[in-house]
């Protein structure tokens, strides 16, 4: 059974480009505004 350690060490890491993509504050601050509008369209497409 392999412990928690080896597991970890065998995880892929990101790359260089999804450490940059993830610190970027516009890519999230666009990111967050599409995830907004598209709960917006859920809610509003709702039959309630």
């Amino acid at each position: 059974m392999e412990t928690i350690d080896e597991r970890s060490a065998a995880a892929p890491l990101p790359t260089r480009r999804t450490l940059r993509r993830r610190a970027s504050v516009p890519l999230q601050v666009v990111r967050f505004g599409l995830i907004n509008l598209r709960m917006m369209h859920m809610v509003t497409k709702g039959r309630h």
